[in-house]
């Protein structure tokens, strides 16, 4: 229930952790959302700005204090269409 209830959230301003990704130098890094598109999330990680396409990895966020991890290719959506789209 939390992941839909996420996935239909607002992202920008989370912090997130790259759990798994088909490109390994991605994996286990973390950073604050600061920008997001219909593929891609914008991450802050250590002072610099990193662009991660949502359907290569499976993140997880901190959300109302918890963790959630997602599959980003389920939440490759723009972020106004997300709110109706999330199953």
């Amino acid at each position: 229930m939390n992941e839909k209830k996420l996935a239909r959230d607002e992202l920008i301003g989370l912090h997130i952790k790259i759990m798994d990704c088909k490109d390994p130098s991605w994996i286990g890094k973390s950073g604050k959302i600061i920008d997001e598109t219909k593929n891609t999330f914008l991450l802050e990680i250590d002072n610099k700005k990193k662009k991660i396409a949502k359907n290569i990895a499976t993140f997880e966020f901190e959300y109302n204090g918890k963790k959630i991890t997602i599959n980003g290719s389920k939440i490759t959506f723009r972020p106004e269409d997300r709110i109706k789209k999330v199953r």
